[in-house]
């Protein structure tokens, strides 16, 4: 699923994004709003993951959709 799509269903993803990292916050999502980015910054923030894990748990989340 591309970004475009993802922005798209926005609202729908992000029950699943909280069900898979629990501790980002709804406003954390509000902000992402489908920012791919953003949202591999704010898994790497809460987990204290590296850049580079982050950006590819949010790519690989992303190729499961």
């Amino acid at each position: 699923m591309n970004e475009d799509r993802i922005q798209g269903k926005w609202k729908q993803l992000k029950g699943s994004i909280q069900e898979k990292w629990g501790k980002l916050t709804n406003d954390d999502l509000d902000v992402a709003e489908g920012n791919t980015e953003y949202l591999a910054g704010k898994i790497q923030e809460r987990y204290g993951m590296a850049k580079d894990d982050a950006k590819n748990a949010a790519k690989e989340f992303e190729r499961s959709l």
